[in-house]
This record gives structure tokens, sequence and C-alpha cells, in this order.
């Protein structure tokens, strides 16, 4: 027999070895739920959810309402703080505010990546004053409602 032969059936005979090591493969390399001293490891943080909405007509520096009402006059500042808690390298917050005929006063979103509790403000302002009425804010992550609030200016 040829040279070349020999080289073809040591070339595919390699293959053929390398297709049988790979359907092979030992279960101890694949992921585990367990931590190196044999116990479960912890949990996996949840999805990411919301989990509250505050209004207020103030926040302070941790993005917490300070100042918590339903209840505004027309030039106050109306803030909107969602609390999520879970994880997500990315997600998107939506606040859709609208008036007592639901006319949309004001809406925006804010990409967030959380790992735990995070606060996400929202805020509306007019300075020539808010009308009289009853007014709601929509919360919603990634698309979904997630929370809503009503509130009224007097």
């Amino acid at each position: 027999m040829s040279q070349t032969f020999f080289r073809g059936v040591i070339r595919g005979g390699s293959l053929a070895a390398l297709i049988v090591a790979a359907a092979c493969g030992r279960k101890a390399d694949a992921p585990s739920d367990r931590g190196t001293t044999g116990t479960a490891s912890a949990p996996a943080q949840p999805a990411l959810e919301v989990s509250g909405v505050k209004l207020g007509r103030a926040i302070g520096a941790d993005r917490r309402i300070t100042d918590e009402t339903d209840d505004f006059k027309p030039k106050d500042v109306i803030y909107a703080v969602v609390e999520t808690k879970g994880s997500a390298s990315n997600g998107t917050l939506a606040a859709r505010w609208t008036y007592q005929d639901g006319q949309v006063v004001d809406s925006s979103s804010r990409a967030i990546a959380a790992t735990g509790n995070e606060m996400t403000e929202f805020h509306i302002t007019k300075p020539s004053g808010w009308p009289k009425g009853k007014y709601k804010v929509e919360i919603s992550l990634n698309g979904q409602p997630a929370d809503s609030k009503e509130f009224e200016v007097k």
C-alpha cells in the first residue's frame, strides 16, 4: 500500500479518536450545583423585579423619597422612586405619567443594571404649574406593567 493511503488512515483515525473523546466527555467536567466543599451552593439572585414605588416632593442623595406624599401643589416637582430587587445585567424601567382623562403628561425610561436592591428616580415638573386633578404614574419593567400609583394635585 502507498504512504498516501496510510497518511489518510492515520488522519482519519485521529479525527475519529477526537470525536470519540468528545462524545465520552467526563460528567465531572459538567457544571455542578455543588460548591467546593460538597454542599449545595447559594441560590442565584432572583430575576429583576419591581418591589415598590413611592411618590414624594423631594429625594435624598440615596435616591429615596424624603418627603413622601400623594397630594401635591401645582408647582411641586413630583418624584417617583422605583425600588427593584434581584439582578440583571440590563433592564429597562419606564414611567408613564397621565392626567385624569388619560392624557399623557410625560414618559421616560432608564436603562438599569442591578445587583440587589436598587432605587431609580423619575420626576416631572411644570414651572407654570400642574392643573388640579387626579394623576397616575405607571411603571413598567422591560415593557411589562410592574406597578402604578395614583396621586392628586390640589
